[in-house]
């Protein structure tokens, strides 16, 4: 197996002040690459700096909440400015404003589109215009959830927008393939502020708090761990190892890395001459209607008592 070594390449992660994104900076720089660490608070940021230096990594913080573009320039600026190029970018920031359809407001929807939707297309944008200038390829890993695998009660906005992230991947694969860049976006499940709330995984969040591990009907079963079991497929990603990887959508959490599939036709009728309502209405529950599609995020199989 190659080994991966990002030493000289240059990475950029959005939300890495804490949690999931804290734990892709440190693997990035523990293989070697220099990181630019983003949050919106100083003193997080400034932590997350000083931990990765303690682990023997190089890092600098840059705090501004992503959206914008002037935002985005910022990142990939300093991103040069420190270290010389743009190598890699993981679009890991995020917020929520969970409510149901009709109690969500415009701000709400509003709020976690710029964040998430937004933010990872003016990233991309800017990294994109970077590394084509520069040369040489790069690496765009794109962070996604669940909820925009299946969608998610509660969560118009936030499975929207990480729909529209995979979308992304795919249509960027694509577009950025001859310069060499890859995309994928990732679908990490693990233990952080956002999945604590879940009562069924609260009590083993809390257990795994004081010390013991999560048990293996979690870790293998559901594919939920820490935020480190997460963490090794960015590094794996940003390498030469994966650099026929692209355009794909990768689950991981736990004890569990899967591939999602692709949106795609999975059965069809036809009528000669085109279809009526009515035609449909006799033709559909037997034929492209006999297995229709589950939706939402399965709930966890606890173990029998």
């Amino acid at each position: 197996m190659p080994s991966i070594d990002l030493t000289g390449k240059v990475a950029v992660v959005t939300g890495s002040g804490r949690g999931l994104g804290l734990a892709y900076a440190h693997a990035l720089a523990a293989h070697g690459a220099s990181v630019v660490v983003n949050d919106i608070d100083e003193a997080v940021a400034d932590q997350a700096v000083k931990s990765i230096a303690e682990a023997g990594g190089t890092a600098v913080a840059e705090v501004v909440p992503v959206g914008t573009t002037e935002a985005a320039e910022r990142l990939v600026d300093r991103a040069v400015e420190e270290f010389g190029r743009l190598d890699v970018l993981v679009t890991n920031a995020g917020i929520l404003r969970d409510k149901v359809l009709w109690k969500m407001t415009d701000e709400d929807f509003d709020a976690v589109i710029t964040t998430h939707l937004k933010g990872t297309f003016t990233c991309a944008r800017a990294a994109a215009v970077r590394m084509r200038e520069q040369g040489g390829g790069g690496s765009l890993i794109l962070v996604g959830s669940p909820a925009g695998q299946r969608g998610n009660f509660g969560q118009t906005n936030y499975s929207a927008a990480k729909a529209g992230i995979a979308a992304f991947a795919r249509t960027w694969s694509m577009e950025l393939g001859r310069a060499g860049i890859t995309v994928n976006a990732i679908v990490p499940v693990a233990a952080t502020a956002m999945t604590e709330t879940i009562p069924a995984f609260a009590p083993y969040i809390e257990a795994m708090k004081n010390g013991d591990p999560l048990p293996d009907f979690l870790r293998k079963g559901e594919g939920f761990g820490t935020p480190e079991d997460c963490a090794a497929l960015v590094p794996f990603l940003a390498s030469e190892a994966a650099r026929s990887i692209t355009g794909q959508a990768i689950g991981i959490g736990g004890d569990k890395v899967a591939l999602w599939s692709h949106p795609q036709e999975i059965s069809a009728a036809y009528a000669d001459g085109g279809w009526t309502p009515d035609t449909l209405a006799a033709a559909f529950p037997t034929s492209v209607g006999a297995e229709l599609q589950s939706v939402g995020i399965p709930a966890p199989k606890l173990p029998e008592a």
